[in-house]
């Protein structure tokens, strides 16, 4: 029986998604399921030439094998749920925990009209802040009241906890990075609710001893979408001279780059309690690592900047990536 975590360790597009799908092949877990806020955030993961990108559903789909679910935590828009299943067919092996709080069509009104939230705070104007007021309010519609997400309908805590007690693996992955958490990130530039592992762990109903390891990822150069404080970032001509320009999954606005924050790191893996790093983008930081697969292929530069990582974080690096496509990782969480 393993229970793991995954979640972003800076201010998100960590590359979380392609970790997710790597260490589901790799563990084989009979479910996959994502906490975090709702339909703001966007995983991409790129097998081959294909390249998808999810907002609702778990990155880990493109694990077949795996029962996906969306635990109790997380907000729901049925119409972006329904997109996603039909666009990558896991129609017949997807479930939403009916305690899910709906967004509103009302929702995504309020937070588009909103100007501290859509012109300060740079929200992504999908609604999830509006629809966690009206959950804490007590006035949110439930999963379980959506004819259409009948079918999908499951207590996902309960099934969860069962697979565990079989001796099964559960990956869960979060959403957003730990910069915007509501308690821990850049308040008020944060997103509507805590982004750590403990608040994954409870929006999926895992208490926390059962919880074996919880893998931080983290981006050799952190980027942030929106507005907010960002003590590494550099000017965009810096950042293209390095060749790194990436775009939000959701928003699509160009991202802001930033160098390695070490500082943020270790405050990041204490709170989430971190056991396994990850690190993304190390062909950034030199391109003749681009697509390598084994430790030995890593060039002196990327293991010079890996064990700088690794005294910043307090724990070691086990999991690199090292281009966008999911078999570009180099995996040695087997090594003593």
């Amino acid at each position: 029986m393993s229970c793991t975590i995954i979640v972003g360790g800076f201010f998100g597009d960590e590359g979380k998604g392609k970790i997710v799908a790597h260490v589901a092949h790799k563990d084989k877990p009979s479910i996959i399921s994502r906490g975090g806020v709702g339909p703001n955030a966007g995983h991409t993961v790129q097998v081959g030439e294909k390249e998808y990108g999810v907002r609702m559903i778990p990155s880990g789909f493109v694990f077949p094998e795996a029962k996906l679910c969306i635990g109790s935590g997380v907000l729901v828009n049925p119409e972006v749920f329904k997109s996603e299943v039909d666009m990558v067919g896991v129609g017949d092996r997807i479930f939403v925990d009916g305690r899910c709080s709906i967004i509103e069509e009302e929702h995504i009104l309020q937070d588009k009209a909103n100007e501290h939230l859509s012109k300060t705070i740079g929200s992504t104007g999908t609604g999830c802040g509006p629809a966690n007021v009206a959950r804490v309010n007590r006035v949110a519609k439930q999963a379980k009241d959506i004819p259409e997400l009948k079918p999908y309908l499951a207590d996902v805590a309960f099934e969860i906890n069962e697979a565990l007690a079989r001796g099964e693996n559960v990956l869960l992955e979060g959403t957003q990075g730990f910069g915007i958490s509501l308690y821990f990130g850049t308040y008020p530039f944060v997103t509507s609710k805590d982004t750590s592992a403990s608040q994954i762990a409870a929006d999926n109903g895992v208490g926390p001893t059962m919880i074996d390891d919880v893998i931080v990822v983290f981006k050799a150069y952190p980027t942030r979408v929106g507005e907010g404080p960002f003590g590494t970032e550099m000017t965009r001509d810096e950042s293209h001279e390095l060749g790194i320009q990436e775009f939000g999954t959701v928003t699509r606005r160009e991202r802001r780059i930033g160098v390695w924050d070490g500082k943020m790191a270790r405050y990041s893996a204490m709170i989430n309690g971190c056991t396994i790093a990850a690190i993304t983008g190390i062909d950034h930081v030199d391109p003749e690592c681009f697509g390598a697969t084994e430790y030995e292929q890593l060039t002196p530069k990327a293991l010079e900047f890996i064990k700088q990582a690794e005294e910043d974080i307090g724990v070691p690096v086990k999991l690199i990536s090292t281009g966008p496509e999911m078999t570009q990782i180099i995996d040695i969480r087997d090594r003593k």
